[in-house]
């Protein structure tokens, strides 16, 4: 029963053919919008607060286009399969929209067979992203308004008084590459240069471009272990330092962290695990009628990308709709101290080792509250994401029969009921 009330409430929430809004959707007309002015957008905030830089007064001011010009989107060579056109795998998608909605999860580890859509479904995030300002020709994407997450060298024009120029441009998914070196992934100090001319040159690498935007890593538990340490460091401290020869050099790296893979080809140590926020379990599809349509739609996309595109293109405005509005209600839902004390419970209960568990669910079942159009977490909203924020921190028993997801969730609805 906790497994089906689960399934048919996230397939309900991501149904591409669901008409109405009902009141568990987000009112696509609400008023509801956060008093402070960073809640709710992309990227981790400083722990440390806010810095009081005079930043509005040295940065050009939106007001027209022609002020602001947008970096337009141009469509790759290879058009992306839309998100609304996949079929099942709800869990899965529902994993990536709360990320996205907020970024302080920490990020979704998916791992299942080959062949079940996970690159696909993690890429084609790309048309869901919304717009982000940047400081025009910063290589890290710099936010205009917030130290936290501004390069060094936007920072000391901020200081200087100059007047930056900001542009208008998607969130960015970078791709890291199986075979990726660390001055690939970290970037690299020209040490000859900054011998001779006495300047720290500095060739960024993927994780100065992904900064306030999305990384992903396919094959995972594939990657080197020293650079997927590197990524998960980074990911926590929201900045990369690169050290060579006594020279350091440090830049903002917030973003989050996708990675996929196939438990046949090794699995990933528990310190690894437990750094991502949520875990995903994808299967393939068993259900003969869903496995044709699936096998359809693919080749309608492969026949015609654009025009199979154009025919999603009112469900993924309506779904961009829901996130933005989603994002932007956030920071007003609450979840009651009662249910908070539940959520410990069923964390201490199932003996989860620190306090990621407790922050990660609490996190996602109010991102899932905020999507669904309310300002109150439920029992149900948190019986939705548990299992995805426990799942994986669970220490494994080689003789236990049960699916750790299913364990979770029994032990949730001991606590709750």
């Amino acid at each position: 029963m906790a497994s089906m009330l689960r399934t048919s409430s996230i397939a309900l929430l991501l149904s591409p053919h669901h008409s109405s809004l009902s009141s568990n959707s987000v009112s696509l007309t609400t008023g509801h919008i956060c008093g402070h002015k960073f809640c709710g957008r992309i990227g981790f905030h400083g722990v440390k607060g806010r810095s009081q830089f005079p930043v509005p007064s040295v940065a050009t001011q939106v007001n027209s286009a022609e002020q602001f010009p947008k970096i337009a989107f141009i469509e790759s060579q290879r058009p992306v399969y839309p998100f609304s056109a996949i079929v099942g795998q709800d869990e899965m998608k529902l994993c990536l929209l709360l990320n996205v909605i907020d970024p302080k999860i920490g990020g979704v580890m998916i791992m299942g067979d080959r062949g079940t859509g996970k690159s696909t479904t993690v890429r084609s995030l790309v048309d869901l992203l919304p717009e982000i300002k940047v400081v025009a020709g910063d290589p890290y994407n710099s936010d205009p308004e917030d130290p936290e997450y501004m390069g060094i060298e936007v920072r000391e024009s901020v200081l200087k008084g100059e007047q930056l120029k900001v542009v208008l441009s998607k969130i960015s998914m970078v791709d890291l590459p199986l075979g990726a070196t660390e001055d690939r992934v970290c970037g690299t100090i020209d040490i000859e240069k900054a011998l001779t001319e006495g300047v720290k040159a500095f060739e960024p690498g993927l994780l100065a471009k992904a900064n306030r935007g999305i990384l992903y890593v396919d094959e995972v538990n594939l990657l080197d272990d020293h650079l997927v340490d590197v990524l998960l460091d980074s990911a926590a401290s929201g900045w990369n330092t690169v050290e060579r020869e006594g020279i350091s050099i440090s830049h903002p790296a917030r973003f989050i962290l996708i990675g996929s893979g196939n438990p046949e080809e090794g699995e990933l140590r528990p310190q690894i695990l437990d750094r991502f926020g949520m875990h995903a379990q994808v299967g393939t599809v068993r259900d003969a009628e869903l496995r044709v349509k699936i096998v359809e739609e693919r080749a309608r996309f492969d026949k015609n990308p654009n025009e199979f595109r154009c025919s999603y293109k009112a469900e993924q405005e309506k779904l961009q709709k829901q996130i933005a509005s989603a994002r932007s209600f956030l920071c007003s839902v609450q979840i009651d101290h009662d249910l908070k004390v539940k959520i410990s419970k069923v964390c201490a209960e199932l003996n989860v080792d620190g306090l990621r568990g407790d922050i990660v669910t609490n996190r996602a079942a109010k991102a899932l509250a905020s999507l669904k159009g309310r300002d109150k977490v439920s029992a149900e909203d948190i019986a939705t994401v548990i299992p995805n924020c426990l799942r994986h921190r669970l220490r494994k028993d080689p003789l236990e029969s049960i699916d750790s997801g299913l364990f979770v969730i029994q032990k949730f609805y001991e606590v709750f009921s």
